[in-house]
């Protein structure tokens, strides 16, 4: 069977709003990453890998992001953020292939919002044992409040996540619809301009996979320099104290907002 050209999958893997999602698109997918997942999903729709095997790659890949932070110096922080490339395009080619495929399912969708949270919570959680210093570069025994600080930048990284995937179960449970973007809105005057701000300040996405990656190579470049582990301890503080402040702020958004209702 020949593989279908980029033409051919883009309208049916493509669908109009795939790449409009207000909150279901990144926006790497947007800028670089579906035009070069079509490139591989036309070399895997005929083959007998499935969407959810793809969808289980996606996963390992994600957390070997994480697990690579342990390498030391720069080539850790490289290895982590192509890691989480390779992630991100995997997470775009197994709904491509089940799009073109027709083989969409609730398990992959699961699958996937399971790997989103384990992903980006391993990478967070590395970048916390990385600036504990396990390998005592700078000092005769590891700092764990380092590690203790990624891991709470990781569970509110979670959490984030899962106070907007618990607005459709409540949602569901209640008998009610899938929410819309408009709900989304703050009754609020005050509380839609604050939300406004913060969406335009895009502080929170740094404790996404992708940018806490960027984030992570950024600071790596910087102790590189500089020397020590100022900066990447630095950068632990920063995202732990994001992911706080954004746990709070988005669980009030909700409260707030008409999704509940």
């Amino acid at each position: 069977m020949s593989k279908p050209s980029v033409a051919e999958l883009r309208p049916v893997v493509h669908p109009a709003g795939v790449k409009d999602r207000r909150s279901g698109e990144h926006w790497a997918g947007r800028l670089y990453m579906r035009e070069i997942s079509l490139r591989w999903t036309r070399h895997l729709v005929n083959t007998r890998i499935t969407p959810n095997q793809l969808t289980y790659l996606m996963v390992v890949a994600g957390v070997a992001a994480g697990a690579v932070l342990l390498v030391p110096g720069l080539a850790g922080a490289v290895l982590a953020a192509l890691l989480i490339q390779f992630y991100l395009l995997l997470d775009c080619v197994d709904g491509e292939v089940a799009r073109w495929r027709k083989q969409t399912s609730i398990t992959g969708v699961y699958l996937d919002r399971v790997g989103h949270y384990l992903a980006e919570a391993a990478l967070l959680v590395g970048f916390g044992v990385r600036a504990a210093d396990v390998f005592r570069a700078e000092g005769a025994s590891a700092n764990w409040l380092w590690a203790f600080l990624g891991t709470v930048a990781a569970l509110g990284a979670i959490l984030i996540k899962a106070e907007t995937d618990l607005v459709d179960v409540a949602r569901s449970r209640s008998g009610l619809p899938a929410v819309k973007d408009e709900a989304a809105v703050p009754r609020s005057s005050g509380l839609a301009l604050a939300r406004r701000a913060a969406a335009a300040l895009k502080f929170h996405r740094l404790v996404g996979g992708v940018e806490a990656s960027l984030v992570i190579l950024l600071v790596a470049v910087a102790d590189a320099v500089h020397g020590g582990l100022f900066f990447t301890r630095l950068g632990v503080a920063v995202l732990a104290a994001i992911a706080v402040l954004q746990t709070l702020l988005h669980l009030v958004s909700i409260l707030a907002s008409s999704r509940l209702r």
